[in-house]
């Protein structure tokens, strides 16, 4: 058994939460300025290069790379060997998440509420934890500070078998139609394909936390991927939604095992401040 101090996650979450925040993801930087390149519409290569400027000061200045901050996200795979010193793990998550938004001075923007009074905790916890038990003595962090720009463009269809490839291709394109300019694309989507209702929103939002680069496993899945961001990008959606060659640099696809009568699908939408960061203890 292999004992890991309360503080030192508390620590580590607030760190990965400021990193996050003020650091983009360093492939989708990569990305955006080769969206810039190829781009011919001088309005989205206008949004692109503010967009790359921003990261840029953002990095710098160590300042949000956007004014909505996220709801705290939090991954966690803690191994069955961990014991936890002087305390919960889901207490000090919540404490480190608490102290990265007010020394960060980050904007606290969860309501207690959601539906009568919605006043602000203004801490920006409760964090929304998933927690796993993997074997082994060590912790996993995957800190994701989620905006919800983007995330109210999100949905979850329970398709029928029969509906297939086609009718999932169709709830996502038709999706990012409906959502246009709403997320700030570029975007990034992970889809969630399997399991149940609450498991394809599950494995979507983790979905977000792949590299972008790297395709899924499953090579079908893999060229459903690279597939659908051609098709998305092909809607001339655009940077900001004023048109332009680049509305998707990528799609994550996760599965998972499901009941014969259903096909459940999920998709994530995330903006091009694409933030996750991962610690292990």
């Amino acid at each position: 058994m292999r004992t890991i101090k309360y503080n030192d996650i508390k620590n580590s979450v607030k760190k990965i939460f400021l990193d996050a925040n003020y650091n983009i993801d360093e492939e989708v930087f990569q990305e955006l300025k080769k969206a810039y390149q190829r781009e011919k519409n001088d309005t989205a290569k206008f949004v692109l290069d503010t967009i790359i400027k921003n990261d840029e000061i953002a990095k710098k200045e160590k300042m949000p790379i956007c004014q909505d901050t996220g709801m705290a996200i939090v991954f966690i795979e803690i191994g069955k060997d961990v014991n936890i010193d002087n305390g919960l793990l889901s207490d000090a998550i919540n404490e480190g998440v608490r102290n990265a938004y007010k020394e960060g001075f980050l904007r606290k923007s969860v309501v207690d509420d959601p539906l009568f009074e919605r006043k602000n905790t203004k801490d920006n916890t409760p964090a929304i934890i998933h927690t796993e038990i993997v074997s082994g003595d060590k912790l996993k962090i995957t800190a994701v500070p989620k905006g919800f720009g983007s995330e109210n463009m999100s949905r979850i269809k329970m398709l029928k078998p029969a509906d297939g490839i086609e009718g999932v291709k169709k709830v996502i394109l038709e999706t990012v139609k409906e959502a246009g300019p709403n997320p700030c694309p570029p975007i990034i989507i992970g889809v969630g394909i399997g399991g149940s209702f609450e498991k394809a929103a599950l494995i979507s939002k983790k979905a977000l936390t792949r590299s972008i680069k790297i395709n899924n496993e499953n090579q079908k899945y893999a060229e459903l991927e690279n597939e659908l961001v051609e098709e998305i990008n092909g809607l001339d959606i655009g940077p900001g939604g004023f048109g332009g060659k680049t509305t998707c640099l990528g799609v994550n696809i996760e599965y998972f095992p499901t009941h014969i009568a259903s096909l459940p699908v999920a998709l994530n939408i995330c903006c091009h401040a694409y933030r996750h960061k991962t610690i292990k203890l």
